[in-house]
């Protein structure tokens, strides 16, 4: 089945509605709305909800794997590939793997980044591969990971996540913010898509902040 017609889970339907309950935003990385995935996490239940979303979508479309992102992507993605039966392929920041090629550095919506790193006898030439992440926002992290899986000779079949920040995807040039869609274009990866099961247009739940909180991210 094509990615098009994987219709059964809508972006903001009623599965990702009562999901987004448990994805509180907190002022964190200098960032004002920051979304926190600990919270469904530690819900079992809506945890399971999102593994079998995205594993049925992705049964019905068809991969031969699935390639998370450091680090968030190590958290989701193991459990969607053992209930599909699917190799798991940790893609990693530079240093940390042996027999391993790098993609180019990349900007994020925190700032640059080295490349990602896979290693080389994890993806064959045809590969169906799918990428996943916790969220997507100006796509730095994506592209990086969809460079490797070209390198390698593999097909993207789709770039999923639980959260799409819709307001990166092409914005108007007077808003100063990074356009994902000119991106991919750029690095000649417009021909892959991008799926989130949840928008920032239904994550409304603000994360009550003890007294004295503070934003102690380590970037800003």
């Amino acid at each position: 089945m094509s990615v098009v017609e994987a219709t059964k889970y809508k972006q903001d339907g009623e599965e990702a509605r009562e999901i987004a309950k448990y994805m509180p935003w907190f002022p964190f990385k200098g960032v004002p709305r920051f979304y926190d995935i600990g919270g469904f996490l530690y819900e079992p239940e809506i945890f399971q909800k999102i593994v079998n979303i995205f594993a049925d979508r992705y049964r019905e479309i068809g991969i031969d794997s699935i390639a998370g992102l450091d680090a968030r992507g190590f958290i989701l993605g193991p459990p969607i590939a053992l209930a599909l039966k699917k190799p798991f392929i940790m893609m990693r920041k530079k240093g940390k793997m042996p027999n391993s090629i790098s993609s180019d550095s990349y900007k994020t919506e925190y700032g640059n980044r080295d490349g990602l790193t896979v290693q080389e006898d994890k993806i064959k030439k045809g590969d169906r591969v799918l990428i996943i992440d916790d969220l997507v926002a100006t796509g730095g992290t994506l592209s990086s990971a969809i460079s490797l899986v070209k390198m390698l000779e593999g097909k993207v079949v789709e770039c999923a996540c639980v959260v799409e920040l819709k307001l990166f995807i092409d914005p108007a040039p007077e808003t100063g913010l990074p356009s994902r869609t000119k991106l991919f274009k750029d690095l000649g990866h417009d021909d892959v898509p991008v799926w989130g099961l949840i928008s920032e247009d239904i994550l409304d739940q603000e994360a009550k902040l003890p007294d004295g909180y503070v934003d102690d991210g380590e970037e800003h």
